[in-house]
């Protein structure tokens, strides 16, 4: 499979310190040329999968129920939902008055708002509390900076105002009128909170609060009760949180407790105090509470202490319980807290391997709470738990066509030993039928940054793959959270290389035990887990039979050197600064653009967006170039960037299943040599 390569891909390699830094010139026309060169020499190679990539995007849509309604909710006199639309790409936002039989109305149609736009992502929709305005920020070009609109509901027209470069979070107050939202600043980090008046002007919008502390990202949001509003200032490390009443929006944020390093808290509200989750005294954290009339660090009194083997990461505060999101045995689990009696009730759930969180269930004072179930079985539901009760309402099951029955599927837990003798678990899912042979095709996921966990989730896309004989398979690496706090110490700043001899361990394990070898093992990751793929591809190129790499952050040294980059200086609190030497010394030994040598690399899959405002375009693009360069392989390096998209790639659901298709055919071909 072979096509030939464009000039316009060898040109401009004369650049001593870093032949391919060029390509950081957006506005240059030649940079434009050669990421489309690119598209093109990736489509010409790949185009004898085309019938393979119709046939699994047709095999995606046909699992999917396109024409679907959401599980709805029921808050201040009116159930809401959103519906799609077969044909149709985005999600139509509706709600019916007291009863779901009556007549629906449309408070928003994001095909509508698309219409003329080739990208399209709604950031927020929050109606106020009266449920007469809906608030809604549209991005229309994939660097998540949003215009702001205000619809009004009994008319269904929007008002005049208009507020642009409006980033993630937002609160209104009770009065209906006043509306609190975030600027990000020229490096994407979101630094102030401004309050608008609906009727006036823009330019007459105050500044609530701003963070001058390059380290720190600002965020707005109210409290569940809606009684408060909450302001919080936070690094990947520390956090402070100040809060005014909703009912008061003019007067100053007060401050609940002075930043110190290396503390977190985050707070909501219940009754006469404030709930206040921390890691202070707490490596795992801990529940605190404390008066709303007094609610410094000195008042603050244990509600759940901190639990060996439990890392406790949120909570969804009712009245009279509060939902204890914890993770637990590589799990995402749930526990109800009685706060009468202080008792705390575990969630039971049915299969061993699952992930479950909070839901859709905005009323206060209900004792209802809702929450999603998935497993890599079983598709994503919402179910109804009452907290006094125990009982359990099945609310909606995520439909999947075609005849799918978990039966014939079977998931496992199974632990790899990293080389420090360190047990990392994976988590795996296949047909029944399929056997431990040694020669199974196999995938194998990884992200592995940030605390963030890689759950266990139905995918109806992955069911192309375990049809063919596919086995499926996360890596729960260190440097993400699924095993506490300690978990994500031990994969970041100077363990970051954890992540990837863990990865290595567990890619070594399935081929040990008999579930795959390494020709037909194909590796991904996204973003921080696109750095994870190429810095095992570095280190381990003889273990994988393909890769691909989504807009993968693979020139960390660069960027992390370069404070003008979106997101840079607050990321030091992750990665490490590199202005320090020892943390420049240990970047350079793993960043995956620093670390390509002459090596037969595996096919490798790389996507970019030119949008992206996370990871740069260039990182992918430099990076794919450099490994032509060094590679002694003839196996294919593709690169393939989106040029009206951003970091989650395209915006509709149709397009979004095509890339999807377009990778699954990729990984198809490569293992197996074939487009069936």
């Amino acid at each position: 499979m072979a096509a030939a390569r464009p000039k316009v891909l060898e040109a401009h390699g004369d650049r001593r310190e870093d032949p391919y830094y060029w390509l950081r010139e957006k506005d240059n026309p030649e940079v434009i040329a050669y990421l489309e060169a690119e598209n093109s020499y990736t489509e010409a190679v790949t185009a004898p999968t085309a019938a393979l990539r119709e046939r699994l995007y047709r095999e995606i849509v046909g699992r999917v129920q396109e024409t679907d309604t959401s599980a709805p909710s029921y808050f201040r006199g009116y159930w809401s939902y959103t519906r799609t639309v077969e044909g149709l790409d985005y999600e139509i936002y509706c709600r019916r008055a007291e009863s779901m039989k009556s007549p629906e109305q449309v408070t928003l149609d994001g095909n509508e708002l698309a219409k003329g736009h080739d990208y399209f992502e709604l950031g927020f929709v929050e109606s106020t509390p009266d449920q007469n305005v809906v608030a809604y920020a549209a991005d229309y070009t994939g660097a998540e900076l949003f215009e702001l609109r205000f619809r009004d509901l009994d008319t269904g027209r929007d008002l005049t105002d208009v507020l642009h470069d409006v980033y993630y979070g937002f609160a209104w107050a009770s009065d209906n009128q006043t509306f609190f939202y975030v600027k990000a600043d020229a490096a994407m980090r979101p630094f102030q909170v401004w309050r608008h008046e609906l009727g006036a002007p823009a330019e007459n919008d105050a500044l609530v609060l701003q963070e001058d502390d390059e380290r720190f990202e600002l965020s707005v949001e109210p409290t569940k009760s809606e009684r408060y509003i909450v302001f919080s200032s936070s690094s990947q490390l520390t956090a402070e949180c100040r809060f005014i009443p909703a009912d008061e929006p003019l007067v100053e944020p007060v401050l609940i407790e002075p930043r110190r390093h290396g503390i977190e808290y985050s707070v909501d509200h219940q009754e006469d105090r404030f709930l206040i989750l921390t890691n202070d005294g707490a490596l795992d954290f801990r529940l605190m509470a404390a008066p709303v009339s007094s609610p410094g660090r000195a008042s603050w009194a244990e509600v759940v202490p901190e639990r060996d083997g439990v890392r406790l990461n949120f909570t969804d505060v009712h009245q009279s319980y509060v939902v204890l999101g914890e993770r637990a045995e590589g799990l995402q689990r749930l526990e109800v807290l009685d706060s009468a009696t202080g008792a705390i009730q575990v969630v039971e759930q049915p299969d061993a391997a699952y992930t479950a969180f909070p839901g859709s269930n905005p009323v206060y004072e209900s004792e209802v709470m809702r929450f999603f179930y998935t497993s890599l079985t079983a598709p994503f539901s919402a179910v109804d738990y009452n907290m006094r009760t125990r009982e359990r309402t099945l609310v909606k099951e995520q439909p999947v066509r075609g005849g799918y029955d978990r039966a014939d599927y079977v998931t496992e837990r199974v632990w790899a030993t990293a080389p420090d003798g360190v047990r990392v678990p994976i988590s795996l899912v296949r047909r029944r039928d399929v056997h431990l042979n040694g020669g199974n095709p196999t995938l194998l996921y990884g992200y592995g940054a940030y605390e963030l966990s890689n759950d266990p989730m139905f995918d109806p896309a992955r069911l192309s793959m375990l049809d063919r004989g596919f086995v499926f398979a996360i890596a729960h690496v260190r440097g993400g959270g699924e095993m506490g706090r300690g978990w994500y110490e031990d994969g970041k700043f100077l363990n970051k290389t954890n992540t990837f001899t863990d990865f290595i361990a567990c890619a070594n394990h399935l081929i040990d035990h008999g579930y795959t070898s390494a020709r037909k093992l194909a590796i991904r990751g996204r973003s921080a887990g696109g750095l994870l793929i190429g810095s095992v591809l570095n280190l381990r190129p003889d273990l994988f039979g393909c890769a691909v790499a989504q807009v993968p952050f693979v020139d960390v040294v660069t960027t992390m050197l370069d404070e003008t980059v979106p997101l840079t200086v607050n990321e030091y609190e992750e990665w490490g600064n590199p202005n320090d030497v020892e943390y420049y010394e240990y970047m350079k030994g793993y960043s995956p653009y620093d670390n390509v040598r002459a090596a037969r690399y595996p096919a490798l899959l790389v996507t970019a967006g030119l949008n992206d405002p996370r990871v740069s375009y260039w990182e992918p693009a430099k990076w794919v170039a450099k490994l032509r360069a060094a590679n002694q392989d003839g196996r294919p390096l593709l690169l393939q960037t989106q040029m009206g998209a951003g970091h989650s790639g395209p915006s509709g659901r149709y397009e979004s299943w095509r890339e999807e298709a377009f990778i699954t055919a990729f990984i198809l071909s490569e293992l197996d040599g074939s487009a069936t």
